[in-house]
């Protein structure tokens, strides 16, 4: 082969490595094109999927508002305002994988493979949305009742898939995971429009209580909260060590209840120091013993010893 056809042929490489080259820039600015466009529509439905969302959200609870069922019961509204909001989040995000490039098969694949083990993994939080569902469907309390649960007497601010949120009296905000409220006591002080006011007190054993009785009766009926029906009640329920025990039962609206129950307890009081009935109270007495008296009658004799030494 002569040298001319040497670099002939080199020629001829070389023109066809450019060639394959451009042909590869090309299309590498292809798809970096097509990716860049792709994933700004990605960024731009997601926006649009949480604006959509929040926007869903408000026309559920409007919308939803206007039902009788919903309109009197803000728990059930919440709930279902949620299950809209995500419900459109979820679909704003198959959009975005798909724009990306991810079929849909694939993420049912994906997520049927996966659903084991996040299910496996997440427990705790399926566990509180299942007792979620489960305490919207057995109602055992509503937003604003006045609940015990696990010891913690509080009102119920908010019910969610996840938690139940609870303000106690001194404004804490307390967040119970629905599994633990579904599998401990619920006690609702505000399930029933009435609620019963239950005060005990003590009196001397050498009091008349009848009269007792009557004076702490008749502070219940003059209070505006205390019902007529059912009447006021009140009787010896307790001799104890040193007085006996007399229970007031008044009936109030479950609203009033702790108010009542504190001017019943300071009135009541009140007015037995009135009538001149004795409360009796734990007393104190200091009894000197008989070793320390000792000791100090024989310092005492030591020190006058000493002084006749001195003055003989």
């Amino acid at each position: 082969m002569t040298d001319t056809s040497l670099l002939a042929s080199t020629l001829a490489s070389s023109r066809d490595a450019v060639t394959l080259d451009a042909a590869l820039v090309a299309k590498a600015t292809q798809l970096v094109g097509d990716f860049a466009v792709n994933l700004t529509l990605a960024i731009l439905i997601l926006i649009a999927t949480v604006i959509a969302s929040r926007w869903a959200a408000s026309a559920a609870r409007k919308g939803l508002g206007r039902v009788s069922a919903f309109r009197h019961d803000s728990t059930v509204l919440s709930f279902a305002v949620q299950i809209v909001r995500v419900s459109v989040l979820i679909l704003g995000l198959i959009a975005v994988l798909q724009r990306l490039g991810v079929q849909t098969t694939s993420i049912i694949a994906v997520l049927g493979a996966a659903s084991l083990a996040v299910g496996l993994a997440l427990q705790g939080t399926l566990s509180n949305v299942a007792a979620g569902v489960m305490l919207l469907i057995l109602r055992p309390y509503r937003v604003g009742d006045v609940v015990d649960i696990g010891g913690v007497t509080a009102s119920v601010q908010k019910l969610d898939l996840f938690t139940t949120q609870l303000s106690n009296a001194s404004n804490h905000k307390i967040v119970v995971p629905n599994s633990l409220v579904l599998g401990d006591r619920i006690l609702n002080f505000s399930g029933q429009t009435r609620r019963r006011v239950e005060i005990d007190f003590t009196v001397g054993y050498g009091e008349d209580l009848k009269a007792a009785r009557e004076v702490l009766e008749a502070v219940a009926r003059q209070h505006d909260s205390v019902m007529e029906d059912p009447p006021v009640w009140s009787g010896v329920t307790g001799l104890l060590d040193s007085a006996v025990q007399i229970t007031l039962h008044a009936w109030v609206f479950s609203g009033e209840w702790w108010q009542t129950q504190a001017d019943l307890m300071q009135a009541g009081k009140e007015a037995l120091d009135e009538a001149g009935i004795e409360i009796p109270f734990p007393h104190q007495v200091e009894v000197p013993h008989k070793g320390a008296d000792l000791a100090r009658l024989v310092m005492v004799t030591a020190d006058k010893g000493d002084d006749r030494e001195s003055d003989s």
